[in-house]
C-alpha cells in the first residue's frame, strides 16, 4: 500500500505523487482512493486503493535498476522489418504495462528508428510520449542528475 508522498509511476501516465487518500462513495459503494498528481499535463487521478495491481501502478525504480536501464539502451535489437501498423501495437502494449524496461525498449527503438528516417505521425507520437514518462521517472531517482539522464537517453 501506498502513503501520502510516494513517487509513483501510472502506466500511460508517467511519474506522479500521491497527494491524498479519500473515501468516495460511486453508486452507493465506499471506497478508498488514491488521489495522484501527474508530473506530465497537469493533471490529478484518482485510482481505487484495492485495484494498484490491476491499474500498473508502481513505486519508481531505484539507483539499482540504472545500469540495465543503460545497458537496454545501448545493446537489444528491435524487429524493423514489422510493419509499423504491428510494431505499433507491440510497442503500444508495452507501454501500457507500465514496467520501466518495456518503455526504455519502446523508446530505444523508436529513437533508433528516427535517426534512419522519420516516424509517422503516431510513431512520433508514442515516441514523445514514452520519452516523456520515461524522463518523468528517471528525475525521481535519487542520485541520478538531469545531464547524466540526457547521456544515455
Amino acid at each position: 500500500m501506498f502513503q501520502i508522498g510516494d513517487n509513483i509511476v501510472y502506466s500511460m501516465h508517467g511519474a506522479g505523487i500521491i497527494k491524498a487518500i479519500e473515501e468516495k462513495e460511486i453508486s452507493g459503494d465506499k471506497q478508498q482512493y488514491y488521489v495522484i498528481k501527474m508530473f506530465i499535463g497537469n493533471m490529478e487521478v484518482m485510482i481505487p486503493t484495492g485495484k494498484t495491481l490491476s491499474s500498473c501502478i508502481r513505486p519508481v525504480t531505484d539507483i539499482n535498476a540504472l545500469k540495465h536501464i543503460i545497458h537496454i539502451f545501448q545493446h537489444g535489437e528491435s524487429d524493423r522489418l514489422l510493419p509499423w501498423k504491428q510494431r505499433y501495437k507491440m510497442n503500444m502494449e508495452k507501454i501500457k504495462t507500465g514496467k520501466i524496461q518495456d518503455c526504455v525498449e519502446v523508446v530505444r527503438d523508436l529513437n533508433r528508428m528516427k535517426k534512419e528516417k522519420a516516424l509517422n505521425t503516431s510513431e512520433r507520437e508514442m515516441f514523445n510520449s514514452a520519452h516523456g514518462f520515461l524522463i518523468s521517472e528517471l528525475r525521481l531517482i535519487k542520485g541520478i542528475t538531469d545531464n547524466q539522464i540526457k547521456s544515455f537517453c
